[in-house]
């Protein structure tokens, strides 16, 4: 998904809006966008070729199915749930002609969908959410009180959504609070050493990433989340810790709530994790390499670069300056695991490919935005806050831009 905002208009000189590059080698095909209620589909010259109305605003992602039907989150208000960045509150399917045929709402005062949503192969769907911790939950898992300024924690979860009718049965469940390390309370079952479970994590790692809003109970924000049908396993980028997750989707919602199970036989314990080592302990601040980045997903199959990884890399507070890429990496993945030395933190050191501007400060989005590989091998991006994208070819050439 990608979003933007664009007005079609005829090209002239005194052009603030629309196709600034169109060369030969672009890939074509149509982008799908929403910037509010209405979801729009155009084709490169910037002609609208179709459109949707909701009665919400998008929560953040849309995605266009193989039958014609637009799935989307919804931005739901509820004044009483904590109110972080990127809040959404359900789901809703349309047809082509507009018409809502299946919605589902999840949201309530202890739990809130937010950000991205992912359509599965077998009709199901993953959504991400928050969930309410209180301060003396929180407590009992070994978070420092001192780390409870709001008073409370909303960390991530993940429900599949098995579409039943006019509603849907939950058919399977992944809890962050089920994988938590500390090394704060010594009584507690979840004492150890933080950098010997790289598999768990630290409760109470203060990431060096800044929300818009959620304070320090969105002490996670997750904004993205994948799904690989091979390796039957789910991504989810956290902006707050400045890494991503890989985790097992092939367990039972008990081996998920376990260390062992599942093709990995790790249960619902992170599988891979990497851009910030420091957050298990296995590095320094010169070791971070993600700053509050978005949209990670795998490649699919058949694209080139197909099974790496590619992220927006937002680039906000990097050390030689605030900049965006677009990074892509190859993970160290063994069958279902992924390979890491007992002394060092995960791999890869190199990148497989980046995209910068030719002066990387001239290309900068602090928040949201997205990336995605096309068929050709060029890669679509959006600078979600002034709604701009590009597609460039590997050689980071422009060929397409869009204002």
């Amino acid at each position: 998904y990608i979003l933007f905002l664009f007005f079609s208009i005829v090209i002239s000189q005194n052009q603030t809006v629309g196709v600034f590059e169109y060369e030969e080698g672009i890939y074509e095909g149509y982008t799908l966008f929403s910037p509010s209620r209405n979801t729009y589909l155009i084709n490169n010259c910037g002609q609208l070729l179709h459109s949707w109305n909701s009665n919400y605003q998008t929560g953040g992602s849309i995605y266009l199915l193989e039958d014609g039907s637009l799935l989307r989150t919804t931005k739901i208000n509820n004044s009483n749930v904590f109110d972080g960045g990127g809040i959404g509150g359900g789901v809703e399917k349309l047809d082509w002609a507009g018409n809502v045929i299946w919605s589902y709402p999840y949201n309530s005062e202890t739990f809130h969908q937010h950000h991205d949503i992912e359509p599965l192969p077998n009709g199901n769907i993953l959504i991400l959410g928050w969930e309410l911790k209180t301060a003396e939950e929180a407590i009992s898992k070994g978070r420092g009180p001192q780390l409870l300024e709001d008073g409370e924690l909303w960390p991530e979860h993940i429900v599949e959504i098995e579409p039943n009718g006019d509603t849907g049965n939950i058919v399977w469940e992944w809890h962050l609070w089920d994988h938590l390390i500390q090394d704060f309370d010594s009584s507690l079952v979840n004492y150890g050493v933080v950098s010997d479970h790289p598999e768990l994590l630290n409760i109470n790692y203060m990431g060096p990433g800044q929300n818009s809003s959620g304070g320090k109970a969105d002490w996670i924000h997750a904004n993205s989340i994948d799904y690989n049908e091979e390796l039957d396993q789910i991504i989810i980028s956290s902006r707050a810790l400045s890494e991503f997750w890989i985790i097992d989707h092939s367990t039972t919602i008990e081996e998920a709530a376990s260390s062992s199970g599942g093709n990995s036989g790790m249960g619902g314990d992170i599988l891979y994790r990497w851009g910030n080592p420091r957050a298990y302990d296995r590095g320094t601040v010169d070791d971070r390499v993600l700053f509050a980045q978005h949209h990670v997903q795998w490649i699919d199959k058949n694209l080139p670069g197909e099974d790496n990884i590619i992220l927006f890399n937002n680039g906000r507070n990097r050390p030689d300056g605030d900049y965006s890429s677009i990074d892509e990496i190859s993970p160290p993945v063994n069958g279902y695991n992924y390979d890491i030395d007992s002394d060092s933190s995960y791999g890869p050191n190199e990148l497989v490919w980046t995209y910068t501007a030719e002066n990387p400060l001239d290309f900068y989005a602090d928040h949201i935005s997205g990336c995605q590989r096309l068929p050709n091998g060029n890669t679509l991006i959006c600078s979600g806050p002034d709604g701009t994208f590009y597609e460039v070819d590997e050689m980071s050439n422009i060929k397409w831009e869009y204002k």
